[in-house]
């Protein structure tokens, strides 16, 4: 499967761009998921939004977010994949690319996520370690988890 990998600052999306993401967001964990939360929650527009299109379609997504706004730590968040291309591998492709601009763009050495518990052992496959016990968002258990390259 070829992908168009595209990194943007908020200001910089397009109109479609954000509606493409905003859709996949809500198509997956509002109505997938079944979870009524603020998605706009004013993060996105200090972030960096990583998209991975194939032709007109939005098949993955994360926005990247700085230090200081999410965690102390610079952090990834709304990783979602389109249930459409699921098992492709474009999850694991996302989060590399993710992790290597966060890391590069925020010249920091540390990562943390706020994770769904039932994803653990796909982040742990990435190198992010568990930083906290179980809690609740929205409904959904959810997990710390820190990837530290110091």
């Amino acid at each position: 499967m070829e992908l168009n990998w595209t990194y943007k600052n908020f200001d910089d999306l397009s109109t479609a761009e954000l509606y493409a993401i905003l859709q996949l967001r809500s198509e997956v964990f509002v109505v997938e998921q079944n979870c009524v939360y603020l998605d706009l929650d004013n993060k996105d527009k200090k972030s960096i939004h990583l998209m991975a299109w194939q032709d007109d379609d939005l098949v993955a997504y994360t926005r990247l977010v700085p230090p200081g706004v999410s965690f102390a730590e610079a952090s990834i968040g709304r990783v979602v994949t389109s249930p459409r291309h699921r098992g492709t591998g474009v999850g694991i492709k996302l989060m590399q690319k993710s992790i290597a601009h966060c890391l590069a763009t925020y010249q920091t050495q540390s990562i943390k996520i706020g994770a769904q518990l039932y994803l653990q052992k796909f982040y742990t496959n990435l190198g992010f370690v568990q930083s906290s016990e179980p809690y609740d968002e929205d409904g959904i258990p959810h997990i710390e988890m820190i990837l530290s390259m110091a």
